[in-house]
């Protein structure tokens, strides 16, 4: 995840106590990544809580009406508010077709529908701010 995810090589802090900073919020951000990749099949059933707020909970139902598929094999098969649930959908953002033919979503998968889903959550929190 060093080249194609978080990037930490190249930034450009000076301080130490700056890319200690930035170190931490990528850690804390493979973590997440880790824990969907190991929740993707859906064995364990954790709940989305353990990774994700209230706030995003609600914002990944509403992105998961997005993937429903016309057939059973084309829905999200894991239990609401699981993170197996949380994984799949994040996997679709991060262009995971969902197929069974399909090798399961990796880690440079969850990143990239990760980073969407934070762009689509901070999206969702402001619906209710501004109304014209």
């Amino acid at each position: 995840m060093k080249t194609q995810g978080f990037k930490i090589e190249d930034s450009q802090l000076q301080l130490a106590a700056r890319l200690e900073k930035l170190v931490a919020i990528a850690a804390k951000a493979a973590a997440i990544v880790l824990q969907l990749v190991q929740a993707r099949n859906g064995g364990d059933p954790q709940p989305a809580s353990m990774a994700f707020s209230p706030h995003e909970i609600n914002t990944l139902a509403a992105l998961e009406s997005r993937f429903k598929g016309k057939t059973k094999l084309q829905s999200n098969p894991h239990p609401e508010a699981s993170l197996a649930w949380a994984a799949w959908i994040i996997a679709k953002l991060g262009g995971w077709n969902g197929y069974a033919s399909s090798k399961p979503p990796g880690p440079i998968t969850f990143f990239n529908g990760l980073k969407y889903f934070r762009a689509c959550a901070d999206g969702w929190a402001l619906r209710d701010v501004y109304m014209p």
